[in-house]
């Protein structure tokens, strides 16, 4: 689906109408006639490449407002039902205990593309990316140029595909008698890392039934192909769902689409590191944008002699006032001023702690000192920033093309928030006033 990042350039806010059609390149030509022997009809929207965001669906004609923007027929989904209802699917259902419907579906990709030429599902393949800009493909040297928190995630998303193949060897070994070569090599980290990405940044939501021969996960993924060309963007927005009475899944446009513009869909409300995270790309100009104060980072404007900040710290954790501590374009939210008052609050004034959980101001001296401690973790965080770009720039000297694309993808990141912490300087700054001292707030501000 969407592939800004790949593309984009950095700091250009309008999209650019360039566009140039790939209809009649030969795979393209190809997946439509797949795409029209299963039922699907539709010329309303060709594949083009668009000079900002690359890959994408073109409108042929105007599309209105709560106008079908496509409407891709059961047949030409790739569920676990499809799986199961093939050659695969005999191994599959002997296998115990069950595999997860991920991997299921992983399984089936990989032998489809070995199969090639005799794969039904060919013309599909052919259109997948060979490779992915999710943090699974990231190197150690790239992934510690991330923010921390999502530093954290990016490795957890690497670990858990090297878990997964590890686990899966002896399942791999069992399909043995479907491969023209060893299972060992067909089954390679790579390519389950190329199957893993493929179903987890490409599939739309669906709700399939549980079947006695896989796991209990939820089992909600259907790759819809032509569908997953439409590119993400945060302001549009579409009605999307499997209806049950045309047994197609279909997308609606809300706001509609002009003739020979791209069509967009929203993936949802997501910042720029999820949607890195989730699928390896970003959107200039996200409006939903913020950068994330993790625990560590909390501490550094915080003095070790507060006696209470244990206690305080624990009662943050209990009502879930520890996760999701953001600023904005519009400076630090909610959640992160009122935790930080909360922070601020002194001995005798425990019995506030409640009340300021709902909003309560306590007095204007632990205001200041709130507004004070948000100034503080812009300026650590602008200095961790700012050094990951220094290190970004050594690790671009000689890097290839894919280390390349890596690291643009970090660095827009890493100037997007510099821009949104720089803004959120300005904001605080009008509403600083000049303390007598700053009891408080630990001496060494940048650790």
């Amino acid at each position: 689906m969407g592939h800004w990042g790949r593309r984009a350039r950095k700091k250009k806010r309008r999209r650019t109408t360039t566009s140039l059609t790939l209809c009649h390149e030969h795979r393209f030509v190809e997946l439509r006639r797949w795409l029209k022997e299963r039922g699907f009809r539709s010329i309303l929207l060709i594949p083009a490449h668009f000079g900002d965001t690359g890959r994408g669906l073109m409108g042929t004609s105007p599309i209105k407002a709560n106008e079908m923007l496509i409407s891709l027929p059961e047949q030409c989904l790739l569920t676990t039902s499809t799986v199961l209802g093939s050659y695969l699917g005999e191994y599959i259902k002997r296998w115990k205990p069950p595999v997860s419907p991920l991997l299921a579906l992983c399984a089936f990709l990989i032998v489809e593309r070995h199969a090639g030429s005799s794969s039904k599902w060919k013309p599909y393949i052919d259109v997948l990316p060979q490779t992915y800009t999710c943090p699974a493909y990231f190197s150690d040297d790239v992934i510690n140029l991330l923010p921390p928190g999502l530093r954290a995630k990016a490795r957890d998303q690497r670990e858990r595909v090297l878990e997964l193949h590890s686990a899966s060897a002896t399942f791999f070994a069992f399909l043995q008698p479907l491969l023209r070569e060893p299972a060992v090599t067909l089954f390679s980290h790579d390519a389950l890392r190329w199957a893993w990405c493929s179903v987890n940044t490409r599939t739309v939501y669906m709700r399939h039934p549980q079947s006695p021969h896989l796991s209990t996960e939820p089992d909600n993924y259907a790759l819809a192909p032509y569908l997953d060309l439409l590119n993400h963007c945060p302001q549009v927005q579409v009605t999307a769902g499997f209806s049950q009475a045309n047994k197609c899944y279909e997308i609606r446009s809300v706001q509609g689409c002009r003739k020979f513009h791209q069509a967009f869909i929203c993936y949802g409300p997501h910042d720029n590191q999820r949607l890195l995270l989730d699928y390896g790309f970003f959107a200039p100009g996200n409006p939903h944008a913020v950068v994330y104060v993790d625990l560590g980072t909390l501490k550094l404007c915080l003095i070790d002699r507060d006696k209470q900040l244990p206690q305080k710290l624990l009662f943050l954790k209990e009502h879930n006032f520890l996760m999701n501590l953001t600023f904005g374009f519009d400076g630090p939210s909610w959640r992160l001023m009122t935790a930080l008052r909360l922070l601020s609050l002194k001995p005798e004034q425990y019995a506030c702690w409640k009340s300021v959980l709902l909003g309560a101001v306590v007095c204007k001296e632990r205001e200041e000192w709130t507004v004070q401690a948000a100034l503080m973790l812009c300026k650590i965080l602008l200095e961790e920033s700012s050094k990951a770009l220094e290190r970004l720039s050594h690790l671009k000297e000689g890097a290839d093309t894919t280390l390349t694309e890596q690291l643009s993808m970090v660095e827009f990141l890493r100037r997007e928030e510099q821009a949104i912490l720089g803004q959120s300087q300005e904001l605080l700054g009008l509403q600083r006033q000049p303390l007598p001292s700053q009891p408080g707030f630990a001496q060494n501000q940048a650790g």
